[in-house]
């Protein structure tokens, strides 16, 4: 896996292998120690553990609209356009670490999916001057790594947040549900999301040379399987005949198309 080269007080650049930006893959890299206990109530060693990856990132904390837009200029922060598959709402500074917008298109693009609707991405990178009266004075938006996501309705609200707390508790991001008003917090870790998406870009390279079918490792599931292959378990339980959700490892399934 390449490495990254870091900037002195602007944060690292884009990884050399660019197509790593296109890939449609979620993240999933373990921080040890730190993947016990998971909830989305936040608390302060979740702002310590964001504060603390800022910092081994070395990314700035930007202070005004025009220094956001240096950092737009020198290709620190990506613009973050609406898609098909998520909208913006009312967002003053659609831009955001490359890593980020890459977090916002594979999470939306699963999410309607499963729900059948866009997400709402409500903010992203906000100068320290520009920060609502009731953010935390240690709120990490500032730096590019931070985006809010509007709480659904019901219907969807438990597949949201069964993701992000899978996400969380392997050590890609933070994420904490905030009340007013109700939305989603989120600090996405760029160097672990990025190493994360290139071991599973890896592994779907291999899946696809094997036409289209999938060895069963320990600790897999059903569910897990199908998100990362961009299905549904019960499209997988009819490619492999399955009556119910129990697999084995070694275990080889037809991946629908």
């Amino acid at each position: 896996m390449k490495t990254w080269t870091m900037l002195p007080r602007h944060g690292a650049r884009p990884l050399r292998n660019s197509n790593l930006f296109f890939v449609a893959a979620c993240v999933l890299l373990a921080l040890p120690g730190e993947m016990s206990g998971q909830s989305l109530r936040g608390s302060t060693s979740s702002l310590d553990r964001q504060n603390r990856v800022a910092r081994e990132h070395d990314f700035t904390y930007i202070a005004t609209p025009a220094q956001l837009q240096r950092f737009v200029d020198n290709g620190y922060l990506v613009p973050v356009p609406p898609s098909t598959d998520y909208m913006l709402h009312d967002l003053s500074f659609p831009y955001a670490r490359p890593e980020v917008k890459l977090f916002i298109s594979r999470l939306a693009r699963q999410y309607r999916s499963a729900c059948g609707e866009r997400l709402v991405v409500t903010s992203l990178t906000r100068p320290k001057n520009k920060q609502p009266r009731n953010a935390s004075p240690r709120s990490v938006h500032p730096t590019g790594m931070a985006l809010d996501l509007r709480r659904p309705d019901p219907k969807c609200r438990g597949w949201l947040e069964r993701v992000l707390l899978q996400l969380e508790g392997s050590g890609v991001l933070e994420a904490t549900l905030e009340r007013h008003p109700p939305h989603y917090h989120l600090a996405i870790f760029p160097q672990q999301y990025a190493a994360y998406v290139e071991r599973i870009t890896r592994a779907q390279q291999q899946y696809v040379a094997g036409g289209g079918r999938y060895r069963v490792m320990a600790g897999d599931s059903l569910w897990g399987i199908a998100r990362r292959h961009e299905t549904t378990v019960t499209r997988l339980r009819s490619a492999n005949n399955l009556s119910g959700s129990r697999i084995y490892p070694g275990q080889v399934l037809t991946l629908p198309e």
